[in-house]
């Protein structure tokens, strides 16, 4: 056995719980491969008759949660539409994801960070860490200083059962200028290609670093040379719904790598509310397409 397999079990040992790559499978087995995004924009917020402060930020985010709990496989609070509001925001993130916890649905934490050395550790410390009040299932993160600046979220999430998703490829215009460069030995190929060697502290089906790869990048998998199902693990696959992207793009684009993608949709589910039967109904379909065909 490789030594970052007997690190795993060591970790998992010492946590005591199962890995997030394999609750997150379990998961996307038993109630589809579907997340949620809580996404309280301003338009949004104003959409549901809702002010745009903290009160009105925690009606939305705890109906989204009652609405969707036992119908995703995960909910993901993208992070800056909290820390908009300052410290009454923050404290709505963490009363959201508290809450997430007691309805029995996986938390990603959007929040994208990324750092070196003692500041990625705290960073580390804030989203993965037991006891932290802003702990959640698992945080996304930025790996352009380098993917073994996230050392310190790696092994922390391993130690904690939790896990984490690495930005790979976006489908924002900008990102090709970054993430494309290399061509055949592209930036993005060398995201995924330490993702694939990190899992290997894993077992099971599916590891617990997963990837950040846009529902919305065309054939940039096919033009790179890239192979998604051999890093074995979660593919976050933001761009459901209001972005553009259906459910059939989601399966041409990924190919055999498709079991792996936990589709997202955030505003295309959303629009539904605020009454908690619109967005059961809206989720329902979503999950409906998803599994369909």
């Amino acid at each position: 056995m490789p030594e970052a397999e007997s690190s795993e079990t060591a970790f998992s040992v010492a946590a005591g719980r199962e890995s997030f790559g394999s609750r997150l499978a379990s998961a996307m087995a038993s109630r589809g491969p579907l997340c949620v995004g809580i996404d309280p924009h301003p338009g949004l917020l104003a959409a549901w008759e809702l002010n745009d402060d903290a009160a009105g930020l925690e009606r939305f985010s705890l109906t989204v949660v009652e609405a969707v709990a036992s119908l995703a496989a995960a909910v993901k609070p993208q992070v800056a539409l909290y820390e908009r509001h300052g410290s009454a925001g923050m404290a709505v993130l963490e009363r959201t994801l508290a809450a997430a916890a007691e309805a029995g649905v996986l938390t990603i934490a959007d929040a994208k960070r990324g750092d070196i050395g003692s500041t990625m550790a705290a960073y580390a410390d804030a989203w993965l860490r037991d006891g932290s009040s802003l702990a959640a299932d698992s945080v996304t993160l930025s790996p352009y200083l380098g993917f073994e600046s996230l050392r310190p979220a790696l092994d922390l999430a391993a130690a904690h059962g939790r896990g984490v998703f690495v930005l790979a490829l976006t489908s924002n215009p900008e990102g090709k200028s970054v993430q494309h460069v290399g061509g055949s030995d592209s930036v993005a190929g060398r995201i995924i290609a330490a993702a694939r060697e990190e899992n290997r502290r894993y077992d099971g089906a599916m590891g617990s670093v997963g990837l950040v790869v846009g529902a919305t990048i065309g054939s940039a998998l096919d033009d790179l040379g890239l192979d998604l199902e051999a890093v074995r693990g979660p593919i976050l696959a933001p761009g459901l719904g209001a972005q553009g992207a259906t459910p059939a793009d989601l399966r041409r684009t990924f190919g055999s790598a498709y079991p792996l993608v936990l589709g997202t949709s955030s505003r295309g589910i959303l629009a539904a509310g605020p009454q908690i039967a619109g967005l059961r109904r809206a989720t329902e379909e979503t999950l409906g397409e998803l599994l369909g065909g």
